[in-house]
């Protein structure tokens, strides 16, 4: 009996045996070593992710998920975080965008918390006597725009929220108060930047020793006025920042040094709740920002045009393939400039940007062989097809929530502004306004362009947290900063993981290029030289000079957590709570 049991069960694994050496190819049925197929692989997670361009922000993150808390609880505490450890572009003093998935009704919220100009600018204030833009629309105290940062972060939690407010701004606090031992990286940016950290006795106080020489590698850096701020955060929402104590001396030092923001400015401040944008790629959805993010409407249009052409066709980083993907960035990004604006305030054809027809037509003048000059290209009309130094990081949880955020304070370094007393480095996002095209429009008595700047409005801003949905679940959470260049570095994540299959961290690895409205194509550093001829024989002026963004990315398949830290920045990381 147990024989004959025992030779059927041998005769059924022989059987099985042979039909798999049938099925596998030849040379698996030699290997005896495990082989992976990918140099590059994700961190790997089975109860959600965090990434980020900080480590120790990471690990806040990460540890607000391990106590219980959500996406959204981890992502402010990160955002609270950041502005300690990451100052050069973590910030409250700054503004930004987040994308929220709510796993439970599969609702997207997008959560707009760019800043606004001050009531008392003026035009004459940020041009020169040649009419250019002046140097204080950069650094100094009328560069900073009204900052957005805390009332968003405010909004999404108390939309979102798990944890209460004070625990999520606790982690945030302790670094202030206690200090941060400084990275070899992070020594450097201090170096770096201490011209435009001069800016302000505060910042210099802030951030340097009292004899005014540079904090080691190392060395632990506290800041006893940015943890005073937060705990006034903690204890009272966004009023302890818009209003009371901090706004008190906000505008105080404002008014001191000739700033424009006050004590009304801040008072009136709303970060407001919006629906994303929304776009399929070869049928995927993509979720994205809506105006004044630039960069959701840009990055849909590009998709929109490359959708007309076999990407893969062309090879994974092949002269042929970047030909396409530098064609279609140059006229999205003329278009981008034309017609884009803040849609609170001027009329924009947004649908038809983003419209498939308009795409089609824009593809038509592509030529596959040869670059055409940028004012060949031009900028298309979408009206008739009519029917915003910056870090990112990505968080998702077991429960199908997930967030895409992007903030900034422009420049590294913002203004160089630190107000008196508080800690808070103030963004330069006054600059982002078209202040120059704006001058010339009314000496020519013409419309201004949408991006002009007016009392209360928010400027352009390229920031696009982005998440791809695949049957309706996100898919891939991303984003970077990279001013200018973050449109496309979101493009070529996407492009990479859907048109040419690779895993998310390959995606991140690869090198990338960067086209504007302008005819020059840059590309990063070490580009392969041969492709760097093909493109210069085909009409390409080629430029290189640094990296571009630091896209902090997360991929859920089959249940796992796929978590990439860019390393084009040191100290990124992605972390499985």
């Amino acid at each position: 009996m147990k024989q004959g049991i025992w030779g059927t069960v041998r005769k059924g694994l022989l059987a099985f045996v042979a039909l798999a050496m049938v099925a596998a190819p030849v040379s698996a049925q030699k290997k005896q070593l495990l082989e992976y197929p990918s140099i590059h692989s994700p961190v790997v997670g089975e109860n959600g992710m965090v990434v980020s361009q900080n480590a120790i922000a990471s690990k806040v993150g990460a540890d607000v998920i391990r106590k219980g808390g959500n996406a959204v609880d981890a992502a402010v505490a990160m955002g609270f975080a950041l502005a300690v450890t990451l100052p050069r572009a973590g910030n409250i003093g700054g503004d930004g965008f987040m994308l929220v998935h709510d796993g439970r009704t599969g609702e997207d919220i997008f959560f707009d918390f760019r800043s606004v100009a001050p009531k008392a600018v003026t035009l004459a204030m940020f041009l020169d006597n040649k009419g250019r833009e002046a140097d204080a629309a950069s650094r100094g105290y009328i560069a900073p725009s009204v900052p957005g940062t805390v009332a968003g972060l405010f909004k999404a939690h108390r939309r979102f929220g798990k944890l209460p407010w004070a625990e999520v701004v606790k982690p945030a606090i302790a670094l202030a108060r206690d200090g941060v031992a400084l990275t070899p990286d992070e020594a450097f940016v201090f170096s770096w930047g201490k011209e435009r950290l001069s800016t302000s006795k505060a910042a210099r106080s802030a951030y340097y020793k009292p004899d005014g020489s540079l904090y080691r590698a190392g060395e632990v850096m506290k800041q006893p006025d940015l943890a005073w701020t937060l705990s006034q955060i903690a204890a009272r929402g966004a009023d302890g920042f818009y209003k009371g104590p901090v706004a008190e001396k906000f505008a105080a030092d404002m008014k001191a040094n000739g700033g424009l923001i006050t004590m009304q400015d801040l008072a009136d401040y709303r970060a407001i709740e919006r629906k994303p944008l929304r776009g399929t790629y070869r049928g995927l959805e993509v979720v994205t920002a809506p105006p004044a993010s630039a960069g959701g409407a840009t990055l849909l249009n590009m998709l929109n045009v490359l959708e007309n052409f076999d990407v893969k066709a062309g090879g994974l980083g092949s002269a042929k393939t970047l030909h396409l993907l530098s064609e279609t960035m140059k006229m999205a990004y003329a278009d981008r400039y034309k017609v884009l604006g803040d849609s609170d305030f001027v009329k924009i054809p947004l649908a038809g940007f983003v419209s498939k027809p308009y795409a089609a037509e824009r593809a038509k003048q592509i030529d596959l062989e040869k670059a055409k000059p940028a004012d060949e290209l031009g900028a298309g009309d979408p009206w008739k097809f009519e029917s915003p130094s910056t870090t990112h990081f990505s968080v998702a949880d077991a429960n199908g929530m997930v967030v895409s955020t992007t903030y900034t304070l422009g420049a590294d370094f913002g203004s160089g502004v630190m107000i008196e007393g508080t800690g808070v480095l103030l963004n330069n996002q006054m600059n982002n306004f078209s202040h120059v095209q704006a001058a010339k429009a009314m000496a020519e008595g013409k419309p201004l362009p949408p991006n002009a700047m007016m009392p209360g409005k928010r400027m352009l801003s390229t920031m696009m947290p982005t998440i791809v949905m695949k049957d309706g679940k996100p898919w891939l959470i991303t984003g970077t900063p990279g001013g200018s260049t973050i449109i496309d570095t979101v493009l070529q994540v996407i492009v990479n993981v859907v048109d040419f299959k690779l895993n998310v961290e390959e995606a991140t690895h690869q090198p990338r290029i960067f086209q504007d409205a302008s005819d020059k194509l840059r590309v990063e550093p070490n580009f392969n030289p041969d492709t760097v001829r093909l493109l210069a024989a085909m009409g390409h002026p080629i430029t290189s000079d640094e990296t571009m963004g630091s896209a902090q990315s997360i991929m859920i398949e089959n249940g796992r957590f796929l978590g990439a830290a860019d390393p084009r920045r040191p100290g990124a990381l992605a972390i499985a709570p």
